[in-house]
């Protein structure tokens, strides 16, 4: 077991020296703040919708979303896969309602798309709470992945995290956001296979589809034996996330035209529908081949039994998943940092060279920040979708931005954001009184403010609407 534990972490070492070169390789696209932000600089190559797909996957499947889900299969079977499948649904759903606009609008940070509509003041609070549910993520990303790797990596689970939070935040901090554009391609390809080769390697462990299905509960193989308030809570939650998420907005920024924004989204569906309910069914595998065991342990113990190179890949995916989210998380906050912080205070512009050292080292300050809360974290997988939620309350504010401009008022949008943030943040804290889940009640605040702001309105939100400004642009 030692030597092959060696083997494994030689392996991911080597893996993580790769994304190392690939992060040196990006500086020449991180010529100033502007470029280290948006990946995109003069000659250089537009990248492929496929590859932004994957792109715009990896910041939702850390470690939470394949060892998460596998333990909530152990304990509900398959409808566990709902809760990553539901940001497939979302993705489709943006694919068709919002990437364009958002392509279109040409902006990329959440702030500034709402700021068009709601005005100046919306655009610090929408920032303030971004940069809170990014960094929420970025705890539960940190303690997932530092439980999972250490004990497949034989090192002490502090160690793993603190390691994990150190060089996610050094290869982005280096390389920009056309560093975390080619990493975490890279991630998404590793993740996703390595997803699938553990359910291979389970299934043939239990010895075939039919003895999985013959050695587990009929109803663990029911689409929602979790329950439909759960699941329903998860779709809130997740396309509210997907809406409204400041790495979206900036992967969909570097396609070249609408279109390719469109077939980014749908790409990225593609991957996550199928990627939720692989990793439930590894659950299913390990309740089978491990019965009475702690369910988050459900995936690490099925590595345990694969051989070297099986394992390497797999836990190499799993390294994968954590860096590729903490990456995502890194670039969307110090961009949103940049962007509505600095530049306004300073009155510099992106092109100053105090700003790409400015954006360079909130990067890696952000990714190391919450690595202390992330040592104390316990349910990840509930803090997790805390976080969603909180954007899914932004994600009402960008639809009526979108396609009701004219409704509600500055002010309502203003007290929508803060409302959100306390309120959800506190139901979450009393832990979901009446089984109401956190996510409802960040959609229903920002409905609720908008609609009574609406109503006692004294004027409209903006003088000339996203909506306006998008259709003269294409006639």
């Amino acid at each position: 077991m030692g030597e092959a534990r060696v083997f494994v972490l030689i392996g991911v070492v080597v893996y993580l020296a790769a994304l190392s070169l690939i992060s040196l390789w990006s500086l020449r696209h991180s010529r100033n703040a502007g470029s280290y932000t948006s990946g995109t600089s003069h000659g250089s190559q537009a990248i492929p919708a496929a590859l932004i797909g994957l792109l715009l996957m990896s910041e939702f499947i850390g470690t939470t979303a394949s060892v998460g889900t596998a333990q909530y299969a152990y304990q509900y079977g398959v409808s566990a896969g709902w809760n990553v499948a539901v940001l497939g649904i979302g993705f489709l759903v943006f694919s068709f309602m919002l990437a364009r606009k958002y392509k279109e609008l040409g902006e990329n940070t959440i702030s500034a798309v709402l700021a068009r509509t709601y005005g100046p003041k919306v655009k610090i609070a929408t920032s303030i709470i971004m940069i809170f549910a990014l960094q929420i993520v970025a705890v539960s990303t940190y303690a997932s992945g530092g439980a999972v790797l250490a004990p497949l990596l034989g090192v002490d689970r502090h160690l793993a995290t603190i390691v994990l939070g150190v060089l996610a935040a050094i290869y982005v901090g280096v390389g920009g956001m056309r560093s975390v554009i080619y990493t975490n391609v890279v991630h998404g390809v590793v993740i996703f296979g390595g997803i699938f080769l553990a359910l291979w390697f389970g299934v043939d462990k239990v010895g075939s589809w039919d003895a999985l299905r013959a050695q587990t509960p009929p109803e663990f193989w029911s689409l929602t034996k979790v329950g439909w308030p759960q699941i329903i809570a998860w779709l809130v939650a997740g396309a509210g996330a997907t809406f409204a998420t400041q790495y979206v907005i900036q992967a969909i920024a570097t396609v070249s035209d609408g279109h390719k924004a469109r077939s980014a989204s749908v790409y990225a569906s593609l991957y996550l529908i199928p990627f939720g309910f692989a990793a439930a069914l590894v659950g299913m595998c390990a309740l089978v081949l491990y019965p009475g065991i702690e369910s988050i342990k459900a995936f690490p113990s099925l590595i345990a039994d694969m051989n070297r190179v099986m394992a390497t890949v797999v836990v190499a995916g799993l390294a994968a998943a954590a860096f590729g989210t903490i990456s995502a998380l890194n670039i969307g906050t110090a961009t949103l940092l940049l962007k509505d912080f600095y530049l306004p205070i300073t009155g510099r512009d992106a092109d100053d060279r105090r700003a790409l050292f400015f954006v360079r080292a909130a990067t890696v300050l952000v990714g190391a920040l919450p690595l202390v809360l992330s040592l104390l974290a316990a349910d990840v997988v509930k803090v997790t979708f805390l976080a969603k939620a909180l954007r899914a309350a932004l994600a009402v504010l960008v639809f009526m931005a979108f396609y009701s401009p004219r409704f509600g008022t500055r002010a309502g949008a203003i007290v929508s954001i803060g409302l959100s943030l306390v309120g959800t943040i506190g139901w979450f804290l009393a832990g979901n009184p009446f089984g109401i889940d956190n996510a409802y009640i960040a959609l229903t605040i920002p409905l609720v403010v908008m609609t009574l702001s609406h109503v006692f309105r004294g004027s409209a939100p903006s003088d000339v609407p996203i909506t306006e400004k998008l259709n003269s642009k294409a006639r």
